[in-house]
Protein backbone atom coordinates (compact mmCIF):
# COMPACT_ATOMS: atom_id res chain seq x y z
CA UNK A 1 0.00 0.00 0.00
CA UNK A 2 1.46 3.61 -0.93
CA UNK A 3 2.24 6.02 1.72
CA UNK A 4 -0.99 7.79 2.62
CA UNK A 5 -3.14 10.29 5.10
CA UNK A 6 -5.53 8.83 7.24
CA UNK A 7 -8.68 10.48 7.13
CA UNK A 8 -12.33 10.29 8.69
CA UNK A 9 -11.64 6.34 10.57
CA UNK A 10 -14.08 4.22 11.50
CA UNK A 11 -13.15 1.56 13.58
CA UNK A 12 -15.14 -1.62 13.85
CA UNK A 13 -14.38 -4.44 16.50
CA UNK A 14 -15.66 -7.95 16.09
CA UNK A 15 -16.60 -10.12 19.51
CA UNK A 16 -17.24 -13.74 20.23
CA UNK A 17 -19.89 -15.00 22.17
CA UNK A 18 -18.85 -14.24 25.17
CA UNK A 19 -18.43 -10.32 24.19
CA UNK A 20 -14.32 -10.88 24.22
CA UNK A 21 -12.90 -8.63 20.90
CA UNK A 22 -11.74 -11.22 18.53
CA UNK A 23 -10.69 -8.52 15.33
CA UNK A 24 -10.91 -5.31 14.69
CA UNK A 25 -10.97 -3.41 11.63
CA UNK A 26 -10.19 0.15 10.97
CA UNK A 27 -11.83 1.95 7.88
CA UNK A 28 -10.13 5.54 6.62
CA UNK A 29 -10.32 7.50 3.59
CA UNK A 30 -6.92 7.99 2.45
CA UNK A 31 -5.04 10.32 0.27
CA UNK A 32 -2.65 8.01 -2.15
CA UNK A 33 1.22 10.00 -2.59
CA UNK A 34 2.25 7.71 -5.84
CA UNK A 35 5.41 8.96 -5.66
CA UNK A 36 6.80 7.27 -2.76
CA UNK A 37 10.06 6.29 -3.26
CA UNK A 38 10.14 3.36 -0.54
CA UNK A 39 6.64 1.91 -2.27
CA UNK A 40 9.07 1.87 -5.70
CA UNK A 41 11.50 0.45 -4.32
CA UNK A 42 9.46 -2.40 -2.67
CA UNK A 43 8.01 -2.71 -6.46
CA UNK A 44 11.12 -3.55 -7.67
CA UNK A 45 11.12 -6.35 -5.21
CA UNK A 46 9.38 -8.92 -8.10
CA UNK A 47 12.28 -7.65 -10.99
CA UNK A 48 15.19 -8.74 -8.05
CA UNK A 49 13.13 -12.12 -7.58
CA UNK A 50 12.80 -13.11 -10.64
CA UNK A 51 16.55 -12.63 -11.73
CA UNK A 52 17.60 -14.16 -8.33
CA UNK A 53 15.92 -17.07 -9.13
CA UNK A 54 17.82 -17.28 -13.02
CA UNK A 55 21.04 -17.03 -11.27
CA UNK A 56 20.23 -19.53 -8.43
CA UNK A 57 19.03 -21.89 -11.39
CA UNK A 58 22.37 -21.67 -13.43
CA UNK A 59 24.89 -21.95 -10.23
CA UNK A 60 22.74 -25.14 -9.42
CA UNK A 61 23.86 -26.42 -12.73
CA UNK A 62 26.86 -25.15 -12.72
CA UNK A 63 27.93 -26.50 -9.54
CA UNK A 64 26.96 -30.00 -10.97
CA UNK A 65 29.91 -29.59 -13.27
CA UNK A 66 32.17 -28.61 -10.72
CA UNK A 67 31.37 -31.06 -8.28
CA UNK A 68 32.38 -33.66 -11.31
CA UNK A 69 35.46 -32.43 -11.82
CA UNK A 70 36.30 -32.40 -7.39
CA UNK A 71 35.68 -36.01 -7.99
CA UNK A 72 37.48 -36.49 -10.76
CA UNK A 73 40.40 -34.70 -9.34
CA UNK A 74 40.43 -36.66 -5.96
CA UNK A 75 40.59 -39.88 -7.57
CA UNK A 76 37.38 -41.39 -8.38
CA UNK A 77 37.52 -43.78 -11.02
CA UNK A 78 41.39 -44.75 -10.77
CA UNK A 79 42.05 -47.47 -8.97
CA UNK A 80 45.63 -45.96 -7.80
CA UNK A 81 43.79 -43.56 -5.81
CA UNK A 82 43.79 -43.56 -1.67
CA UNK A 83 40.76 -43.14 0.40
CA UNK A 84 42.90 -41.47 2.85
CA UNK A 85 44.19 -39.13 0.85
CA UNK A 86 40.86 -37.46 -0.53
CA UNK A 87 39.71 -37.29 3.34
CA UNK A 88 42.94 -35.75 4.01
CA UNK A 89 42.35 -33.53 1.33
CA UNK A 90 38.45 -32.91 2.40
CA UNK A 91 40.05 -31.47 5.86
CA UNK A 92 42.65 -29.23 4.52
CA UNK A 93 40.14 -27.52 2.22
CA UNK A 94 37.44 -27.32 5.14
CA UNK A 95 40.59 -26.27 7.73
CA UNK A 96 41.66 -23.62 5.69
CA UNK A 97 37.95 -22.37 4.73
CA UNK A 98 37.47 -21.77 8.35
CA UNK A 99 40.54 -20.30 8.95
CA UNK A 100 39.44 -17.82 5.97
CA UNK A 101 36.30 -17.13 7.47
CA UNK A 102 37.63 -16.30 10.83
CA UNK A 103 40.13 -13.78 9.01
CA UNK A 104 37.75 -11.95 6.54
CA UNK A 105 34.77 -11.79 9.29
CA UNK A 106 37.30 -10.05 11.36
CA UNK A 107 38.83 -7.87 8.50
CA UNK A 108 35.04 -6.39 6.61
CA UNK A 109 32.96 -7.17 8.93
CA UNK A 110 31.75 -3.79 9.84
CA UNK A 111 31.58 -3.30 6.25
CA UNK A 112 28.87 -6.14 5.10
CA UNK A 113 26.14 -4.10 6.09
CA UNK A 114 26.66 -0.58 4.66
CA UNK A 115 28.28 -2.08 1.61
CA UNK A 116 25.84 -4.94 1.12
CA UNK A 117 25.34 -4.34 -2.02
CA UNK A 118 28.99 -4.67 -3.12
CA UNK A 119 29.53 -7.81 -0.99
CA UNK A 120 26.48 -9.32 -2.37
CA UNK A 121 27.99 -9.47 -5.66
CA UNK A 122 31.21 -10.23 -4.58
CA UNK A 123 29.78 -13.08 -2.80
CA UNK A 124 29.13 -14.87 -6.08
CA UNK A 125 32.53 -13.86 -8.01
CA UNK A 126 34.00 -15.84 -4.90
CA UNK A 127 31.57 -18.41 -6.01
CA UNK A 128 32.30 -18.43 -9.97
CA UNK A 129 36.24 -18.62 -9.49
CA UNK A 130 35.97 -21.65 -6.83
CA UNK A 131 33.73 -23.45 -9.26
CA UNK A 132 36.40 -22.22 -11.97
CA UNK A 133 39.00 -23.72 -9.80
CA UNK A 134 37.69 -27.04 -9.15
CA UNK A 135 37.32 -27.77 -13.36
CA UNK A 136 40.92 -27.00 -13.42
CA UNK A 137 41.61 -29.28 -10.37
CA UNK A 138 41.76 -32.18 -12.81
CA UNK A 139 44.41 -30.74 -15.38
CA UNK A 140 46.84 -30.00 -12.59
CA UNK A 141 49.48 -32.82 -11.39
CA UNK A 142 48.67 -34.30 -8.47
CA UNK A 143 50.79 -33.22 -5.51
CA UNK A 144 51.23 -29.95 -3.98
CA UNK A 145 49.75 -27.92 -7.43
CA UNK A 146 46.47 -29.75 -6.88
CA UNK A 147 46.25 -29.45 -3.60
CA UNK A 148 46.80 -25.70 -3.84
CA UNK A 149 44.18 -25.27 -6.08
CA UNK A 150 41.42 -27.17 -4.41
CA UNK A 151 42.44 -25.49 -1.52
CA UNK A 152 42.23 -22.00 -2.88
CA UNK A 153 38.38 -22.90 -4.04
CA UNK A 154 37.81 -24.09 -0.45
CA UNK A 155 39.10 -20.10 0.45
CA UNK A 156 36.75 -18.56 -1.95
CA UNK A 157 33.76 -20.57 -1.16
CA UNK A 158 34.15 -19.99 2.50
CA UNK A 159 34.31 -16.09 1.73
CA UNK A 160 31.62 -16.37 -0.25
CA UNK A 161 29.51 -17.60 2.77
CA UNK A 162 30.38 -15.03 4.82
CA UNK A 163 29.73 -11.86 2.12
CA UNK A 164 26.88 -13.46 0.58
CA UNK A 165 25.15 -14.49 3.65
CA UNK A 166 25.57 -11.50 5.84
CA UNK A 167 24.93 -8.95 2.89
CA UNK A 168 21.76 -10.95 2.09
CA UNK A 169 20.41 -10.91 5.72
CA UNK A 170 20.84 -6.75 5.22
CA UNK A 171 18.97 -7.09 2.01
CA UNK A 172 16.01 -8.80 2.87
CA UNK A 173 16.09 -6.35 6.12
CA UNK A 174 15.76 -4.07 3.42
CA UNK A 175 12.53 -5.12 1.92
CA UNK A 176 11.09 -6.16 5.20
CA UNK A 177 9.85 -3.09 6.06
CA UNK A 178 6.98 -4.16 7.65
CA UNK A 179 8.60 -5.89 10.23
CA UNK A 180 7.79 -9.42 8.42
CA UNK A 181 11.86 -10.13 8.11
CA UNK A 182 11.37 -14.29 9.21
CA UNK A 183 8.78 -13.88 6.22
CA UNK A 184 10.84 -12.71 3.52
CA UNK A 185 13.43 -14.98 4.44
CA UNK A 186 11.52 -17.90 5.08
CA UNK A 187 9.32 -17.56 1.77
CA UNK A 188 13.16 -16.70 0.20
CA UNK A 189 14.70 -19.97 1.28
CA UNK A 190 11.84 -21.59 0.27
CA UNK A 191 11.80 -20.32 -3.08
CA UNK A 192 15.55 -20.59 -3.62
CA UNK A 193 15.26 -24.59 -2.28
CA UNK A 194 12.96 -25.12 -4.80
CA UNK A 195 14.91 -23.57 -7.90
CA UNK A 196 17.61 -25.22 -6.31
CA UNK A 197 16.03 -28.51 -6.57
CA UNK A 198 14.75 -28.04 -10.15
CA UNK A 199 18.57 -26.84 -11.36
CA UNK A 200 20.09 -30.41 -9.51
CA UNK A 201 17.12 -32.30 -11.80
CA UNK A 202 18.09 -30.70 -14.73
CA UNK A 203 21.68 -30.65 -14.14
CA UNK A 204 21.66 -34.34 -14.06
CA UNK A 205 20.88 -34.27 -17.43
CA UNK A 206 23.00 -31.77 -18.26
CA UNK A 207 25.95 -33.68 -16.93
CA UNK A 208 25.02 -36.87 -18.18
CA UNK A 209 25.23 -35.05 -21.75
CA UNK A 210 28.19 -33.02 -21.08
CA UNK A 211 30.94 -35.28 -20.99
CA UNK A 212 33.84 -33.82 -23.30
CA UNK A 213 36.35 -31.39 -21.91
CA UNK A 214 35.29 -28.53 -24.27
CA UNK A 215 31.22 -29.09 -24.01
CA UNK A 216 32.50 -28.87 -20.41
CA UNK A 217 33.98 -25.72 -20.77
CA UNK A 218 31.75 -24.12 -22.67
CA UNK A 219 28.61 -25.28 -20.62
CA UNK A 220 30.44 -23.98 -17.46
CA UNK A 221 31.41 -20.68 -18.43
CA UNK A 222 27.83 -19.82 -20.15
CA UNK A 223 26.19 -20.82 -16.75
CA UNK A 224 28.67 -18.56 -15.01
CA UNK A 225 28.45 -15.69 -17.61
CA UNK A 226 24.39 -15.66 -17.42
CA UNK A 227 25.13 -16.32 -13.28
CA UNK A 228 27.02 -13.14 -13.02
CA UNK A 229 24.48 -11.65 -15.47
CA UNK A 230 21.64 -11.74 -13.34
CA UNK A 231 23.80 -11.36 -10.46
CA UNK A 232 24.32 -7.60 -11.58
CA UNK A 233 21.51 -6.88 -12.58
CA UNK A 234 19.58 -7.60 -9.62
CA UNK A 235 22.09 -5.53 -7.47
CA UNK A 236 21.85 -3.26 -9.52
CA UNK A 237 18.09 -3.14 -9.23
CA UNK A 238 18.10 -2.60 -4.93
CA UNK A 239 17.26 0.86 -4.73
CA UNK A 240 18.98 1.00 -0.94
CA UNK A 241 17.21 3.99 1.52
CA UNK A 242 20.23 3.91 4.00
CA UNK A 243 23.14 6.36 2.95
CA UNK A 244 26.96 4.52 3.24
CA UNK A 245 29.88 6.59 1.65
CA UNK A 246 29.39 6.51 -1.62
CA UNK A 247 25.76 7.70 -1.65
CA UNK A 248 26.21 9.82 0.46
CA UNK A 249 28.89 11.39 -1.72
CA UNK A 250 25.91 11.54 -4.09
CA UNK A 251 23.52 12.90 -2.63
CA UNK A 252 25.15 15.80 -0.62
CA UNK A 253 27.72 16.88 -3.50
CA UNK A 254 24.29 17.61 -5.75
CA UNK A 255 22.02 19.20 -2.80
CA UNK A 256 25.54 21.04 -2.23
CA UNK A 257 25.91 22.51 -5.71
CA UNK A 258 21.75 23.10 -6.10
CA UNK A 259 22.35 25.52 -3.13
CA UNK A 260 22.34 29.16 -4.11
CA UNK A 261 23.79 30.30 -0.96
CA UNK A 262 26.82 27.97 -1.54
CA UNK A 263 30.09 30.10 -2.86
CA UNK A 264 32.77 27.82 -3.26
CA UNK A 265 35.20 30.28 -4.74
CA UNK A 266 34.16 32.69 -1.34
CA UNK A 267 34.82 30.23 1.30
CA UNK A 268 38.38 29.15 -0.29
CA UNK A 269 40.06 32.26 0.26
CA UNK A 270 42.51 33.79 2.38
CA UNK A 271 41.84 35.44 5.93
CA UNK A 272 42.69 38.80 4.50
CA UNK A 273 40.04 38.74 1.32
CA UNK A 274 37.42 36.29 3.28
CA UNK A 275 34.34 38.04 4.19
CA UNK A 276 31.65 36.26 5.88
CA UNK A 277 27.45 36.87 4.91
CA UNK A 278 26.82 37.99 9.08
CA UNK A 279 24.16 36.06 10.53
CA UNK A 280 20.87 37.47 10.40
CA UNK A 281 18.42 37.12 13.60
CA UNK A 282 15.66 35.54 11.09
CA UNK A 283 16.15 32.60 9.21
CA UNK A 284 15.66 32.31 5.47
CA UNK A 285 14.24 29.26 3.99
CA UNK A 286 16.33 26.75 2.20
CA UNK A 287 16.27 27.19 -1.53
CA UNK A 288 17.79 24.81 -3.93
CA UNK A 289 17.32 24.82 -7.50
CA UNK A 290 16.18 20.79 -7.39
CA UNK A 291 14.90 18.58 -5.34
CA UNK A 292 17.13 16.22 -3.30
CA UNK A 293 17.74 13.07 -5.02
CA UNK A 294 15.53 10.06 -4.01
CA UNK A 295 16.96 6.14 -3.51
CA UNK A 296 15.74 5.23 -7.41
CA UNK A 297 17.67 8.43 -8.57
CA UNK A 298 21.17 7.18 -6.90
CA UNK A 299 20.83 3.53 -7.44
CA UNK A 300 21.17 4.42 -11.05
CA UNK A 301 24.17 6.63 -10.32
CA UNK A 302 26.03 4.66 -7.59
CA UNK A 303 28.72 2.12 -8.61
CA UNK A 304 28.30 -1.48 -7.28
CA UNK A 305 32.31 -1.54 -6.28
CA UNK A 306 33.99 1.66 -5.25
CA UNK A 307 37.06 2.29 -3.51
CA UNK A 308 36.75 2.49 0.47
CA UNK A 309 36.58 6.18 1.94
CA UNK A 310 36.79 8.03 -1.45
CA UNK A 311 35.25 11.51 -1.71
CA UNK A 312 33.44 12.58 -4.99
CA UNK A 313 32.07 16.06 -5.70
CA UNK A 314 28.95 14.81 -8.40
CA UNK A 315 26.49 17.11 -9.67
CA UNK A 316 24.23 17.79 -12.76
CA UNK A 317 26.45 20.69 -14.04
CA UNK A 318 30.07 19.47 -13.66
CA UNK A 319 32.06 16.24 -13.85
CA UNK A 320 32.66 13.77 -10.76
CA UNK A 321 35.69 14.99 -9.37
CA UNK A 322 37.66 12.54 -6.95
CA UNK A 323 38.60 15.06 -4.18
CA UNK A 324 40.44 12.67 -1.92
CA UNK A 325 39.68 10.43 0.73
CA UNK A 326 38.19 9.95 4.30
CA UNK A 327 38.68 7.94 7.25
CA UNK A 328 35.69 7.83 9.81
CA UNK A 329 34.84 6.80 13.31
CA UNK A 330 39.20 6.11 13.62
CA UNK A 331 41.12 6.17 16.82
CA UNK A 332 42.41 9.30 18.21
CA UNK A 333 46.18 8.02 17.54
CA UNK A 334 45.25 7.12 13.87
CA UNK A 335 43.65 10.52 13.64
CA UNK A 336 46.69 12.08 14.79
CA UNK A 337 49.16 10.12 12.38
CA UNK A 338 47.33 10.46 9.64
CA UNK A 339 46.71 14.42 9.74
CA UNK A 340 49.86 15.45 10.84
CA UNK A 341 52.04 17.01 7.93
CA UNK A 342 55.01 15.54 9.19
CA UNK A 343 55.49 11.98 10.62
CA UNK A 344 54.14 11.94 14.28
CA UNK A 345 56.46 10.51 16.87
CA UNK A 346 56.26 9.18 20.97
CA UNK A 347 58.69 10.75 22.49
CA UNK A 348 61.38 8.25 24.18
CA UNK A 349 61.10 9.29 28.00
CA UNK A 350 57.01 9.54 27.89
CA UNK A 351 54.10 8.41 26.39
CA UNK A 352 53.40 11.54 24.75
CA UNK A 353 52.74 12.03 21.00
CA UNK A 354 54.16 14.74 19.00
CA UNK A 355 52.29 16.15 16.09
CA UNK A 356 51.19 19.05 13.61
CA UNK A 357 47.90 19.04 14.23
CA UNK A 358 46.07 21.93 15.99
CA UNK A 359 44.40 19.88 18.85
CA UNK A 360 43.20 23.55 20.60
CA UNK A 361 41.93 25.34 18.01
CA UNK A 362 40.21 21.84 16.53
CA UNK A 363 38.71 21.21 20.20
CA UNK A 364 37.19 25.06 20.41
CA UNK A 365 36.03 24.79 16.99
CA UNK A 366 34.04 21.15 17.37
CA UNK A 367 33.46 22.32 20.87
CA UNK A 368 29.47 22.08 19.97
CA UNK A 369 29.78 19.26 17.36
CA UNK A 370 30.24 15.12 17.70
CA UNK A 371 33.39 14.94 15.57
CA UNK A 372 36.50 16.78 14.85
CA UNK A 373 37.61 17.20 11.18
CA UNK A 374 40.87 17.61 9.72
CA UNK A 375 42.53 17.58 6.16
CA UNK A 376 46.11 16.77 4.89
CA UNK A 377 47.48 17.24 1.39
CA UNK A 378 48.96 14.15 0.08
CA UNK A 379 50.43 13.49 -3.35
CA UNK A 380 52.50 15.87 -6.26
CA UNK A 381 50.52 15.14 -8.58
CA UNK A 382 46.84 17.27 -8.33
CA UNK A 383 45.22 18.04 -5.22
CA UNK A 384 44.14 14.83 -3.17
CA UNK A 385 43.05 15.50 -0.35
CA UNK A 386 42.72 13.21 3.03
CA UNK A 387 40.37 13.80 5.59
CA UNK A 388 40.14 12.39 8.89
CA UNK A 389 37.33 12.24 11.37
CA UNK A 390 37.27 11.23 14.77
CA UNK A 391 33.83 10.85 16.58
CA UNK A 392 32.77 11.83 19.98
CA UNK A 393 30.66 9.26 22.18
CA UNK A 394 27.42 11.54 21.66
CA UNK A 395 27.50 11.32 18.08
CA UNK A 396 24.42 9.65 16.77
CA UNK A 397 23.66 8.57 13.15
CA UNK A 398 22.51 12.33 11.67
CA UNK A 399 25.64 13.44 13.43
CA UNK A 400 28.19 10.99 11.60
CA UNK A 401 26.22 12.19 8.28
CA UNK A 402 27.18 16.06 9.45
CA UNK A 403 30.95 14.92 9.76
CA UNK A 404 31.12 13.03 6.22
CA UNK A 405 29.52 16.17 4.54
CA UNK A 406 31.44 18.46 6.74
CA UNK A 407 34.82 16.54 5.15
CA UNK A 408 33.25 16.29 1.45
CA UNK A 409 32.20 20.21 1.38
CA UNK A 410 36.04 21.06 2.76
CA UNK A 411 37.77 18.99 0.45
CA UNK A 412 35.75 20.27 -2.51
CA UNK A 413 36.56 24.16 -1.26
CA UNK A 414 40.16 23.16 -0.77
CA UNK A 415 40.45 21.32 -4.17
CA UNK A 416 39.75 24.31 -6.15
CA UNK A 417 40.90 27.13 -3.78
CA UNK A 418 43.77 29.11 -5.41
CA UNK A 419 45.03 29.96 -1.52
CA UNK A 420 48.28 28.75 -0.22
CA UNK A 421 47.30 25.41 1.60
CA UNK A 422 49.48 25.84 4.77
CA UNK A 423 47.81 24.67 8.45
CA UNK A 424 46.08 28.24 8.84
CA UNK A 425 44.72 27.98 5.64
CA UNK A 426 43.24 24.61 6.42
CA UNK A 427 41.77 25.57 9.50
CA UNK A 428 39.62 28.68 7.63
CA UNK A 429 38.35 26.69 5.34
CA UNK A 430 37.00 24.45 8.23
CA UNK A 431 35.74 26.68 9.91
CA UNK A 432 33.77 28.33 7.17
CA UNK A 433 32.57 24.85 6.21
CA UNK A 434 30.75 24.32 9.47
CA UNK A 435 29.69 28.23 9.76
CA UNK A 436 28.41 27.29 6.05
CA UNK A 437 26.43 24.59 7.37
CA UNK A 438 25.52 25.65 11.04
CA UNK A 439 23.86 28.98 9.05
CA UNK A 440 20.16 29.26 9.42
CA UNK A 441 19.77 25.23 10.45
CA UNK A 442 20.84 24.49 7.42
CA UNK A 443 22.14 21.17 7.57
CA UNK A 444 19.05 20.32 9.64
CA UNK A 445 16.70 21.22 6.68
CA UNK A 446 18.55 19.15 4.28
CA UNK A 447 18.13 16.27 6.49
CA UNK A 448 14.76 16.98 6.40
CA UNK A 449 14.35 17.15 2.71
CA UNK A 450 16.21 14.06 2.22
CA UNK A 451 13.46 12.32 4.52
CA UNK A 452 10.61 13.48 2.52
CA UNK A 453 13.15 12.29 -0.26
CA UNK A 454 12.33 8.76 1.06
CA UNK A 455 15.52 8.20 2.96
CA UNK A 456 16.17 6.64 6.21
CA UNK A 457 18.36 8.93 8.43
CA UNK A 458 18.20 6.57 11.68
CA UNK A 459 20.58 3.74 9.88
CA UNK A 460 24.26 4.70 10.47
CA UNK A 461 25.96 3.16 7.17
CA UNK A 462 29.16 5.35 7.15
CA UNK A 463 31.78 3.38 9.33
CA UNK A 464 33.14 0.17 7.63
CA UNK A 465 36.22 -0.36 10.51
CA UNK A 466 35.89 -0.69 14.17
CA UNK A 467 34.25 1.69 15.69
CA UNK A 468 36.34 4.11 17.83
CA UNK A 469 34.49 7.04 20.07
CA UNK A 470 36.58 9.67 22.27
CA UNK A 471 35.45 11.62 24.89
CA UNK A 472 36.90 15.20 25.08
CA UNK A 473 37.44 17.14 28.54
CA UNK A 474 38.81 20.10 28.04
CA UNK A 475 40.74 21.08 31.62
CA UNK A 476 41.34 25.30 31.46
Amino acid sequence: MARSDVRNTIAFTEVDETNNPTATYVYSETQEHPNNPHEKSLNKWGRVDVMDSLQAFCSSIAGLLSSRAVLQGVGVGNANASPTSALLLHILQDSSGRIATILFAHRVGTALEPECKMYRLAADVFNDVAMVLDCLSPMIPAGVGRVGVLSAAGVLRALCGVAGGSSKASLSAHFARGGNLAEVNAKDSSQETIISLIGMLVGSFVVSQVTSFAATWASLLFLLTVHLGMNYAAVRAVQMTSLNRQRANIVFSTLLESDPALDLHSLGLSREIYHPIPPSGQQTCLTTSRSPLTPADVSEQERIFEPDGVLKWTSASTQCHKLGYCQIGISLDRFLRLSSTSTSTKLRTSPSLRTTVPMPELSTLFANEDYILYLVRRGAHGPVWYASLVLKNTCSARSQLKAWTHALLAARVLYISSSEEGDRQILDVIARTLDFLNRHARFERYLQSLEEAGWDLTIAALETRTRRRIVVDNHQ
